[in-house]
């Protein structure tokens, strides 16, 4: 067991060929740890906390739709542990759903150009 509650790397690209950027999350008892990278903890923390459950471990919804807008090449990639559980999720923003899933975890992502832009 570890002592964060929170305990995330985000895998960052921009775009195709760009320079990876890694950010780091570190959360015990509700507030962020030293050690976190990610650009706004606070910030970060409290997307986790609110949408974390959902995002991270979500529910199979069949009937689930999905606009097609694409939203920019980005990619991330989130490892690590909430809640002392595995996470291993995939973000991009290539439909509505990924969009949305972006945007509600864009602290997290480093808040960094397109991870917050309008589509």
């Amino acid at each position: 067991m570890s002592a964060y509650d929170v305990e995330l790397t985000v895998t960052l690209v921009e775009a195709p060929g760009a320079v990876e950027q890694v950010f780091v999350l570190l959360a015990a008892d509700g507030e962020p740890a030293a050690g976190s990278t990610v650009p706004d903890p606070r910030a970060a923390l409290a997307a986790v906390e609110q949408y974390g459950e959902e995002v991270f471990f979500p529910m199979p919804r069949p009937d689930r739709r999905c606009t097609q807008i694409y939203g920019g090449p980005q990619t991330a990639t989130v490892t690590g542990t909430f809640q002392d559980r595995p996470v291993d999720c995939h973000f991009s923003r290539t439909d509505g759903c990924e969009i949305a899933k972006w945007r509600s975890m864009a602290p997290l992502l480093g808040g960094v150009t397109g991870s917050t832009g309008e589509i």
